[in-house]
């Protein structure tokens, strides 16, 4: 038979008899505190298995039994963040009370399509109707409007069953919790057993856990490995997404290096959060006896909780374009944390009050990195607005080049909803769209790429004008001046000078240039570069001393240009031959000692120059590995 895993999650308000209905459903007390005991109402999330049998397929369901109490709606909001189908639970007696209105809301927010109202006590209710009749008007507008309605008892037993076939039938038309190879098991308990070591449960989500696999804890990053798995009480070798999973990991302590509200993840996809960009959503149902507080604005630079998995975080809202956001109104926001988060973009949060007595708000996280000095930069704005609107892995990966023009490959919607190869086929069409260039381990948006490539082209052609005399603008001033504008990575700047060595320019050591561009004096030099061209041609084996050929700074600054150009050689500080002079010396000297070994004053008169230029002209040849020095003699290398 087929098993597939689903959560489901109470929700209602006190004392409607959410935990009997699950000890109804399951067998078991999801009560499993003490004071819970005493006080006969569920404090924190309890936790029951039902197994539904239909057909060749047996649906093995998670129910988290989460708190009513207005006291504990945090922890009502902890159980509900991974479900897949709500069980809303109304008193026939009582009827829709606040908390009831408070946890549509919040499914509301969460983004829950699926539910099914179980009318409990249906036993005390004299026309069983009127409550259903006010059930499904409070219901209308919302996306549980037509949600079924199951009278029960725990009493007599009435519905149980019924409810039982409502939730198959639900089931059967729910797609399984996805397996996207992301792990996250939101942390809703920790505990140490003896001989065991440390414990934690939670609702796995986004892809498996198996045993011994290393794992890390966020936001704190501590890395472990898991030594066994299990799933209401069996133990398995691999968790899957949607059910219910306890990890022993011996090699973490309690409330030390994990607690309530970490996440158990892989270290490979992704990093704590301390600024989101996301999109606000305000409830636009009316108010509605004492639940009127739910539709108070949420004002602009409050001080507010965000409730995300099991956690809650303190943050500050920072709204867009809003003074505040009142009932039915959206908006895009940033959120800044006071302390880190682990989020995924596309995950779905609660804002409550700071007071932790009212949910005012929530919303689905755009983009988990925010940046607090670009969040209304009119480039965020319009990735907001194409991120909110579309469902893509492959316009959201253009938006996010767009917006940032680089991106590394490896990290690059990693901490979104999209699968590994979703995020490759995204890339692979972007690439044949031109859209996109690849960089090594790096992703450029094609057209920012264009535009870098001609503005750094535009700035070594400026160099070549400016100075012609010089054999390249240097990688550095390059660097520099395009960071004026861009913010360039090594390695997004190294392959954007490998980009233009493939495209009409080379690199020579530390500079660039155009590879057309031939060195020319500029203009006010010409006249000392011609009087330097004669004087070291008209003897060009025996010119003058440098000293003579440029006794001032126009006549030095034009023969540092020959030298650079290669129309003449430095022999040392004090000489300086024409190149063609250089190179005819050189081949007279290689036929001298081709026979035998010569002296300096053999070598002189060969070469027909003075002391002064042969002797500095063989140590230079000595260096560069042409001749070498045999007592007074010179043989070739």
């Amino acid at each position: 038979m087929t098993e597939k895993h689903f959560i489901i999650a109470t929700a209602g308000h006190v004392d409607h008899g959410k935990s009997a209905l699950v000890k109804a459903l399951t067998g078991t007390d999801p009560d499993r505190l003490p004071e819970e005991k005493a006080r006969g109402i569920t404090i924190d999330l309890g936790f029951a298995n039902l197994r539904l049998p239909h057909g060749d397929v047996v649906f093995n369901v998670g129910i988290v039994d989460v708190p009513g109490h207005e006291d504990f709606v945090k922890n009502m909001v902890a159980g509900v963040g991974a479900v897949d189908v709500a069980l809303f639970v109304v008193a026939a007696d009582d009827g829709w009370m606040p908390q009831t209105e408070e946890h549509l809301h919040i499914l509301t927010y969460l983004g829950i399509q699926r539910a099914i109202v179980a009318l409990t006590k249906s036993d005390l209710a004299i026309n069983i109707e009127d409550p259903q009749r006010q059930i499904r008007e409070r219901l209308a507008g919302s996306q549980f409007a037509d949600a079924p309605i199951v009278p029960t008892s725990v009493v007599n037993g009435d519905g149980i069953d019924q409810l039982k076939d409502q939730i198959i039938k639900c089931l059967q038309s729910a797609q399984p919790p996805r397996d996207i190879g992301k792990p996250r098991l939101p942390v809703d308990r920790v505990f140490t057993l003896r001989g065991v070591g440390t414990v934690v449960t939670g609702t796995l989500m986004d892809g498996k856990i198996s045993r011994g696999q290393p794992v890390a804890v966020q936001p704190g990053g501590v890395t472990s490995r898991v030594r066994t798995v299990q799933s209401h009480n069996a133990e398995f070798e691999t968790a899957i997404p949607g059910s219910r999973t306890a990890l022993n990991i011996p090699d973490l302590h309690a409330d030390e290096t994990i607690r309530r509200g970490d996440v158990v993840t892989l270290a490979e996809v992704g990093k704590p959060t301390s600024v989101i960009d996301a999109v606000l959503q305000k409830c636009a149902r009316p108010a509605w006896g004492k639940s009127s507080s739910l539709t108070r604005p949420l004002k602009n630079a409050l001080r507010i909780r965000v409730h995300h998995g099991t956690t809650d975080i303190p943050a500050t809202v920072i709204l867009l374009d809003h003074k505040q956001l009142g009932p039915g109104e959206i908006s895009f926001a940033q959120l800044r944390l006071e302390s880190p988060a682990f989020m995924f973009a596309g995950d779905h949060f609660i804002i409550r009050d700071w007071a932790q007595q009212t949910t005012v708000a929530g919303g689905v996280v755009l983009n988990v990195h925010g940046d607090p000095q670009k969040f209304r930069s009119e480039a965020n704005r319009r990735f907001l607005q194409m991120v909110r609107d579309s469902t893509s892995a492959t316009e959201i990966l253009e938006a996010t080049l767009v917006r940032d023009h680089f991106g590394r490959a490896t990290e690059l919607l990693v901490q979104s909803h999209f699968s590994a190869k979703q995020i490759q086929d995204a890339v692979a069409s972007l690439v044949a769209a031109k859209k996109i260039v690849l960089l090594g381990d790096w992703i450029a948006d094609g057209m920012c790429w264009s535009k870098l490539k001609n503005d750094a082209a535009t700035k070594i052609d400026a160099a070549h004008k400016q100075h012609p005399d010089a054999p390249g603008l240097a990688l550095t001033d390059l660097r520099s001046q395009l960071q004026t504008e861009w913010t360039l990575p090594s390695d997004i700047f190294n392959a954007l000078v490998a980009d233009l060595a493939r495209s009409g320019f080379s690199q020579s050591a530390d500079k660039i240039k155009r590879a057309a561009h031939q060195l020319a004096l500029p203009p006010h030099l010409h006249a000392a570069g011609a009087k330097l061209r004669a004087a070291l041609t008209a003897k060009p084996l025996d010119p003058p001393s440098r000293k003579e050929l440029a006794p001032d700074l126009l006549t030095q600054q034009a023969l540092r240009f020959l030298i650079n150009s290669g129309e003449a050689v430095e022999v040392d500080p004090q000489t300086v031959l024409a190149a063609k002079g250089f190179a005819q010396a050189v081949e007279t000297i290689r036929k001298l000692l081709s026979t035998k070994p010569a002296t300096v004053s053999e070598i002189r008169q060969a070469v027909g120059t003075s002391r002064r230029v042969i002797v500095p002209l063989l140590e230079k040849l000595d260096r560069d590995g042409i001749t070498k020095r045999v007592g007074d003699n010179r043989m070739l290398r």
